[in-house]
């Protein structure tokens, strides 16, 4: 290897944005991050739910209109869920 071409690996700050701070490797003296271990949902067990009925609801409203494009309309997509919900409650 050619001398001096490297950079210099040196003791590192890593700053969250949660305010926790660690001690790791860089060519660099300080990063800053937005999520850490100590702040993550992954690793808190802390989960979010989206709201995804709020986004198909939109979505039907927005393309109620297009019915005859070839999309169920709202009463017929109605019909097929509640025939879903009573075949899981047979099974059950």
């Amino acid at each position: 290897m050619k001398p001096d071409i490297h950079p210099n690996f040196k003791e590192a700050t890593v700053i969250c944005a949660c305010g926790a701070e660690f001690k790791t490797m860089s060519t660099v003296s300080e990063l800053r991050v937005e999520v850490c271990s100590k702040c993550h949902p992954f690793f808190t067990g802390k989960r979010k739910y989206v709201d995804t009925a709020g986004r198909v609801d939109k979505f039907r409203k927005k393309y109620e209109s297009f019915g005859a494009g070839g999309s169920a309309k709202k009463s017929e997509v109605e019909e097929a869920t509640e025939a879903e919900e009573a075949t899981k409650d047979e099974q059950n």
